[in-house]
């Protein structure tokens, strides 16, 4: 047997030297040192030996093993090392060539408007609230002054999940939501930006998915004046200074008195044009002072508190502040148009 293991031993060492391929080296390694090898074999004859020779085979045996596994690893780490060296000399860089230019993105035009309104309330004040997109029935609707059956609700057109389940229809049920969390005992002031949802025709200015701000303010003695003063705030910050606003009076569930805020149009300065239908004002957002009713099922005592809610469209405002024509611009990735707004 010690004949034999020697001569396996030479045989394996003249293939680890011949062989050229990390492939060649994993046969060598599984034809002499797998189970399966003629050095297993070997070793499964001992019993056949005498108990003098078998702790000498066994040694030898064990040497031979690690003898032709070091020469293995050996000659694999020239080979990789070889490898490398191709593949460096075939992929050199000449390092003198210019680079590439680098395409830097920026926000979206719509994420920069959020921003700025976010910014702009922060700075009054107002915390960022946010809320699920998939609403419940009861804080889209019926925490907002809307019951069921409720006749507003034909105005927002809705993607019903389940009969309790919908896609949420405005942002306001993050305000009923919060004023739930806040149990009457606490003023509320915050905006809720984010994405809403209804069953409308896109076309240049209606889409089925869009984004809204709307913002609460709930204290005591809080007065319809205070909100006129955020919203002119608000407009003259977004708009210029030499913005103007008026207030008409409207309706909404959720809001009594409610009113619908125009400023004054920055293209004819007032004056009337085809931009402002030759009013001088344009439209831009809707408020009012919050129902009783829904401080009360958000657990407020409306005979203690009181406050304002309004809302606004930031695809209407930058439609309006950008002069984009189409609401439909905003959503299809075009990316001419949208490097016409990208801040460097």
């Amino acid at each position: 047997m010690k004949e034999r293991l020697q001569a396996l031993q030479a045989e394996a060492l003249t293939k680890v030297e011949e062989a050229a391929t990390l492939s060649d080296l994993q046969d060598i390694r599984v034809a002499y040192l797998g189970k399966k090898g003629p050095i297993t074999e070997v070793l499964r004859g001992m019993g056949k030996l005498s108990k003098e020779e078998r702790p000498v085979i066994g040694e030898l045996a064990n040497k031979v093993r690690e003898t032709i596994a070091n020469e293995l690893d050996a000659k694999k780490e020239k080979l990789e090392a070889a490898g490398l060296e191709k593949r460096l000399e075939k992929e050199t860089l000449d390092v003198t060539l210019p680079g590439r230019p680098v395409q830097v993105g920026g926000p979206h035009l719509l994420t920069s408007i959020v921003e700025e309104i976010e910014d702009l309330f922060i700075g009054m004040g107002f915390e960022i609230k946010e809320g699920p997109e998939v609403e419940t029935d009861y804080y889209n609707f019926e925490a907002l002054n809307l019951p069921k059956g409720h006749p507003a609700r034909d105005m927002q057109d809705s993607f019903y999940i389940t009969e309790e389940l919908l896609m949420r229809t405005h942002t306001s049920p993050v305000q009923a939501r919060t004023m739930g969390e806040y149990k009457g005992n606490k003023p509320v002031k915050m905006i809720c930006p984010g994405k809403v949802y209804r069953r409308d025709t896109d076309d240049a200015t209606h889409s089925h998915q869009f984004t809204q701000v709307e913002g609460l303010y709930v204290d005591k003695n809080v007065r319809m004046s205070d909100l006129k003063g955020v919203l002119n705030r608000f407009a003259k910050q977004l708009f210029g200074e030499d913005r103007e606003i008026r207030l008409r009076p409207s309706f909404f569930p959720f809001t009594e008195p409610s009113v619908e805020m125009d400023i004054s149009c920055k293209v004819c300065n007032g004056e009337g044009c085809s931009v402002c239908k030759g009013t001088g004002w344009i439209e831009i957002l809707g408020g009012g002072m919050v129902h009783p009713r829904v401080l009360e099922m958000a657990g407020y005592d409306p005979k203690v508190y009181n406050g304002f809610a309004f809302g606004m469209g930031p695809e209407r405002i930058a439609m309006l502040k950008y002069g984009v024509d189409d609401i439909r611009h905003f959503y299809t990735n075009d990316v001419r148009f949208l490097q016409q707004y990208h801040k460097a």
